[in-house]
């Protein structure tokens, strides 16, 4: 049996979301799309969140993250759009 530690990490509250980079698989699973999906709205879409890259390297496949505050705001933005669709 595991005990909790009272001195537990909990990244939500270290983390500063304006400074906190997430990788494609939060990506995905905060805006609900998947890898293809995600790049089709990099070129089609000019409101959504531009990734950071992570290393000098300019070529196809280099790391690149997200920073997390432009993502909630982009999903609050979808949000609050919803009634506007119909």
């Amino acid at each position: 049996m595991h005990s909790q530690r009272s001195n537990s990490f909990d990244i939500r509250t270290f983390c500063d979301p304006a400074t906190t980079l997430i990788r494609m698989q939060e990506l995905e699973a905060l805006t609900g799309y998947k890898r293809p999906t995600v790049y089709k709205r990099l070129k089609d879409d000019p409101t959504f969140p531009k990734p950071v890259p992570l290393s000098d390297s300019r070529h196809r496949g280099a790391p690149v993250a997200w920073v997390l505050a432009e993502v909630q705001q982009w999903v609050l933005q979808r949000i609050a759009l919803r009634g506007e669709a119909a």
